[in-house]
């Protein structure tokens, strides 16, 4: 695993709708790879290899992680706030942020009455946006405005990528930068195994927490036959996740990826990664969707007249949180299959259904 280039793109700020940060970093590195490199209007990253082939074939991980936008600063100096993406709010008070201003980062904590001044109801209540603040220490409103600014976005001050136990590891963002480490990843591989006779499109999509929007827009652009996102999907192997087991099967970590199926996926896509799998020795776990997925894969899948569309994501822990964590097996295993299935895939013709 390419850990130098994890750690650094990992270390970025990047919630989402400002990727710019993390979105450098990619580029940087798919430059060493690809024939091309180029953004578009809406800040997604592509990557090509072996452009102006009939066949085309993209990857797709979204870039940017869940984070905090400043809606009011208030005479105090105090910043209110709200989030871009889904959060547990339960995480929030005394969290320290980093909030992405005009000339850097800005360190701040998310601040509640402290326990001993609430009244009893309150502390048995889940925190809300409106009672919820961030602290800079500024005197007033004049001085947090020399700092900061409405519209300006933060995300909880946690780093990464660290090591635990038994190749697990710990960052924020994993959800889903994980993704577009491995996009990229899969296009090294796929160089380094050689006999690729389509074009190849890696994609590091944006705004994907606010509706997989830089899907659409990408999508769009690139036209693929066959697109396959890559996301996190939910490990059940934590406890009080028996019910949870029986909706999403029980995942666990370094067993494998997880392939998709359902109304999303292209069956005979799902067919051809899952024997690919087989054939490599590469473990899989599958997961079943009855309905579109909340991944890039839902709009790559109605893009143009329709693109056949595979979903594989990594099993990840406490998604949403400052401490997502995956396993560096099932990271280099995705890597490895998508590379394998992009191999394995001879025209577009044998996806219609």
């Amino acid at each position: 695993m390419n850990k130098e280039f994890l750690t650094a793109l990992m270390g970025e700020i990047c919630p989402t709708g400002h990727e710019q940060n993390a979105r450098d970093v990619w580029r940087r590195e798919a430059a060493t790879i690809t024939d091309e490199v180029r953004g578009d209007f809406h800040g997604n990253s592509i990557a090509v290899l072996n452009p102006g082939r009939d066949l085309r074939i993209m990857l797709a991980g979204h870039i940017d992680e869940i984070g905090l936008q400043i809606h009011q600063i208030d005479k105090d100096g105090f910043l209110w706030f709200r989030g871009l993406g889904g959060w547990d709010m339960q995480v929030f008070p005394g969290q320290r942020v980093r909030i992405l201003a005009k000339n850097g980062t800005i360190l701040g904590v998310v601040g509640r009455p402290a326990i001993h001044l609430q009244e009893e109801e309150d502390r048995k209540k889940v925190a809300t946006f409106d009672s919820l603040w961030i602290d800079i220490g500024a005197k007033d409103k004049e001085d947090a405005e020399k700092l900061v600014h409405v519209g300006d976005c933060a995300v909880l001050d946690y780093g990464g990528p660290e090591d635990l136990l038994h190749g697990l590891m710990v960052s924020r963002g994993f959800d889903d930068r994980i993704g577009a480490f491995i996009v990229l990843e899969a296009m090294r591989r796929v160089k380094a195994l050689s006999g690729l006779t389509s074009s190849l499109f890696a994609v590091a999509t944006v705004q994907e927490e606010i509706g997989t929007l830089g899907a659409i827009t990408s999508c769009y652009g690139i036209d693929p036959q066959v697109g396959i996102a890559v996301d996190v999907g939910f490990a059940t192997d934590t406890p009080g996740l028996e019910k949870a087991q029986k909706r999403c099967n029980k995942i666990e970590m370094g067993k494998g990826p997880l392939i998709a199926t359902g109304p999303n996926i292209n069956p005979k896509l799902f067919d051809l990664i899952t024997s690919v799998a087989a054939e490599n020795n590469i473990p899989f776990q599958v997961v079943a969707w009855e309905k579109q997925t909340g991944t890039d894969a839902r709009s790559i899948q109605i893009n143009g007249a329709g693109v056949a569309t595979g979903l594989i994501s990594v099993p990840n822990r406490y998604m949403h949180s400052p401490g997502e964590i995956v396993h560096q097996g099932d990271v280099e295993d995705v890597i490895e299959l998508f590379a394998r299935v992009v191999l394995a895939i001879d025209n577009a013709e044998q996806f219609v259904l």
